[in-house]
């Protein structure tokens, strides 16, 4: 029984650490696409997705993909902002604004950001859903690159060959094209490979402690004719990843408020937007969230502040 539990507490703290890498992996776990190809495909998916966008059930022009293969978990979030393309490309191109975006997760404690000749880094400081200073051991560190950015298509990569507990090749991604009516077209993915004893650990986990966790796809229903919601890795992926993008689209609704009650209106309004979800989102009451993060925040000024001489 104890090893069981360790194993399970094992592959919690993985979930903790995976859920910093969030957002945005090449549509698949392939190479990434060329930059033609790649505006090519999203514009594609846009024109085979319009109906869905609309008829969803998640009250958000949204959609919620994943597939998990075995060795590794894939998930791709598609979206519309009520924002111009070019106001999408000037907020996400700055790599502080992805520390401000992922600094709203509940298990992400701080975020930090660096620039080295010819690299950007960003640095995650995952934790518990509860207020936790950042932990140097705990760090995730990825590389930042804007792969392409065009009048008509941006494309930003997020990269670690090695991740916690035997994973490898993370890939984060982020594009995005203009629509019509001042519109823009997103896209948020994240794929990674795991290890057999992390498999292992997820079915014992999964199975036990976190077997009422679920994510946004739909499996069947139940004898009610209730949806039946997918749980596992790609459920607790589709999660993260959801958070994030919501995280994304809150980050965009502030960026014209006044700078010194920007970060307040954020966490206030991201929570709202979560809520909204509350069988896949619902960690913290909202009190016991602001009161975090509101301390969290501080810690990461802190940190980025020691950074400081070394950013141009």
């Amino acid at each position: 029984m104890a090893q069981r539990y360790k194993i399970s507490n094992l592959l919690k703290l993985f979930l903790i650490l995976l859920a910093a890498a969030l957002l945005l992996s090449a549509g698949s776990a392939s190479a990434i696409a060329a930059p033609r190809q790649g505006e090519e495909l999203l514009l594609d998916t846009y024109q085979r997705s319009m109906a869905k966008l609309k008829t969803n059930s998640f009250g958000l022009p949204l959609i919620v993909e994943s597939v998990e293969r075995d060795d590794s978990v894939q998930v791709d979030v598609y979206g519309i902002f009520d924002y111009q393309f070019n106001s999408v490309v000037n907020a996400l191109k700055v790599p502080a604004n992805w520390c401000e975006i992922v600094s709203l997760h509940p298990n992400i404690k701080a975020c930090t950001y660096r620039e080295l000749p010819g690299d950007w880094l960003l640095t995650f400081y995952p934790g518990k859903k509860e207020y936790q200073p950042p932990e140097d051991k705990r760090q995730v560190i990825y590389h930042y690159r804007v792969i392409n950015q065009q009048p008509g298509y941006l494309d930003i990569i997020l990269r670690s060959d090695a991740g916690p507990f035997g994973t490898k090749d993370h890939r984060m991604r982020f594009e995005a094209l203009p629509l019509d009516g001042g519109k823009t077209f997103v896209h948020v993915s994240y794929s990674y490979r795991d290890s057999v004893a992390l498999r292992l650990a997820a079915k014992i986990y999964f199975a036990t402690l976190g077997r009422g966790k679920t994510g946004f796809t739909v499996t069947g229903t139940d004898r009610s004719g209730n949806p039946v919601y997918i749980g596992g890795p790609r459920g607790a992926l589709e999660r993260s990843a959801v958070r994030y993008y919501l995280a994304i689209q809150t980050v965009m609704n502030t960026l014209r408020s006044p700078e010194e009650s920007r970060f307040s209106m954020r966490i206030s309004q991201w929570f709202d937007l979560t809520a909204l979800y509350r069988k896949q989102l619902f960690d913290l009451d909202k009190k016991d969230y602001l009161a975090a993060k509101t301390k969290e925040h501080k810690n990461q000024v802190t940190l980025q502040r020691r950074l400081e001489p070394g950013i141009r």
